[in-house]
């Protein structure tokens, strides 16, 4: 008996087999979840995204492109859902981009407008976005959780916009769950310690990022893609009923150090 039995969902963000993605798929897939998927669009982005999945133990994964960007696309993507399950439990949202060029110390107050935008757009918007149009699927409730880190609360040296973006989607976090608790619908955030995923490695210092980290947090390590992957499914679980509107600090306590 997993802890998600009898739960289906869908898992927005596998690039590869380092994506925070990956671990929280993997912790459901243990935990008795059936996982619904999608990759960014192209050829090379599904070749990725299925091999990643495949390692996964999963041969025959729904999976389809989706550019969050657009809303066109995530009509289609939910729609799709839909017609073929009818309902979902839960929803996984681990995509954010900001252009790599201004993830750089030193950077950010001449951060273009559009690159600003894009930012929020991505990484915060498309959370509500996609809420928007979960719930109605999530008929008996359901649980939603969203990757959020520590450079949405305090400024680290190179993460620029995509700071600014994270404080959107921890407040959208809030939000969310305000307007969606009356239909038993829980919405979460987990503020992930730093790990090495393609978008990570975009910003600027991010080894030097690790090296604090291990020094100071106070299990003097970095976190691991499992740590996070089993949160995921606790909160996505109905273990975690009462818990709704929160950022999970998954971190190994580096949030809880002043030095």
């Amino acid at each position: 008996m997993g802890i998600m039995d009898g739960k289906r969902g869908l898992v927005v963000g596998i690039a590869n087999d380092h994506s925070y993605a990956y671990y929280i798929a993997e912790s459901l897939l243990k935990e008795g979840a059936e996982c619904l998927f999608t990759h960014l669009p192209g050829e090379k982005m599904e070749r990725r995204c299925s091999k990643a999945i495949k390692q996964l133990g999963v041969e025959d994964p729904w999976l389809v492109p989706l550019d969050a960007g657009s809303d066109e696309d995530l009509d289609k993507v939910f729609d799709q859902i839909k017609d073929e399950f009818g309902t979902i439990d839960f929803l996984v949202h681990s995509i954010a981009f900001a252009d790599k060029d201004w993830l750089k110390e030193g950077h950010f107050t001449a951060t273009p407008r559009e690159v600003f935008k894009q930012a929020m757009d991505i990484s915060a918007y498309t959370y509500m976005a996609m809420a928007n149009r979960a719930a109605p699927l999530m008929t008996d409730g359901g649980s939603l959780i969203a990757m959020s880190y520590y450079g949405a609360e305090k400024a680290v040296p190179g993460y620029n916009v995509m700071g600014v973006a994270k404080s959107a989607l921890e407040s959208t976090t809030r939000y969310l769950a305000a307007e969606l608790g009356e239909k038993n619908i829980r919405v979460n955030t987990i503020s992930g310690g730093p790990l090495r995923t393609m978008s990570a490695l975009a910003v600027g210092g991010f080894s030097q990022i690790l090296e604090w980290v291990e020094r100071k947090a106070p299990l003097r390590r970095n976190v691991s893609g499992q740590d996070v992957g089993d949160a995921a499914a606790f909160l996505l679980s109905d273990r975690s009923s009462g818990i709704t509107g929160q950022t999970i600090y998954v971190d190994c306590g580096y949030s809880t150090i002043g030095l």
